[in-house]
């Protein structure tokens, strides 16, 4: 069963602007992860009421299946791309595997 990684729901940083200006960095090295399929990322749409949103952005990568995912992770590519997601996360991080159900 394909398994996804949701590999960041990034919470709302300190700084935006400094945020979006590491974050094409990231998806480079996301990007260079063995055994990624597809990478997906996504920005959270601003409440109406101008009240903070309860994250930020997001960021998956997808693997053929939850072995693979799990390989992926143990990789130096791997290593340096988490390294660069805890240092610029400033406002928090969560990372969660999860197969994909396609009903």
């Amino acid at each position: 069963m394909t398994t996804k990684i949701t590999v960041i729901i990034y919470d709302n940083p300190d700084s935006t602007d400094a945020f979006e200006a590491g974050y094409s960095d990231q998806l480079t090295l996301a990007h260079q992860i063995p055994g990624s399929q597809k990478l997906e990322t996504s920005e959270v749409w601003p409440k109406e009421d101008g009240s903070p949103t309860p994250a930020y952005r997001l960021l998956d990568l997808y693997f053929a299946d939850y072995e693979a995912a799990g390989q992926a992770v143990t990789t130096a590519q791997a290593r340096e791309f988490f390294d660069s997601v805890f240092k610029l996360a400033t406002g928090g991080v969560r990372i969660l595997f999860a197969d994909i159900d396609t009903t």
